[in-house]
């Protein structure tokens, strides 16, 4: 495996273990490599989708788990004034 392919691999695990410092480190290797962004937003982007995936999975296991349907089950808690819950 060249070293573009594994700066890339490592920018993604860095992204999918939300770990800042690794993605850091392996960014300023991967552009001193060469590396563009475009090859760095891409694989940010691929290892989002697995994360997303994989949050799908791990909340429907927990379902599972807790027999219990977390959609259906929302409670109402009335209309929040801050901008991130309305």
């Amino acid at each position: 495996m060249d070293e573009k392919i594994e700066l890339l691999i490592c920018l993604g695990a860095a992204t999918a273990a939300n770990c800042i410092p690794c993605f850091d480190y392996y960014f300023k290797k991967a552009s001193a490599a060469g590396i563009t962004f475009e090859e760095v937003r891409k694989s940010v982007e691929l290892a989002c989708k697995i994360k997303t995936g994989v949050g799908i999975i791990m909340k429907n296991s927990i379902m599972d788990i807790t027999g219990r349907d977390w959609d259906s089950e929302k409670e109402d808690s009335g209309k929040s004034d801050h901008p991130c819950c309305r």
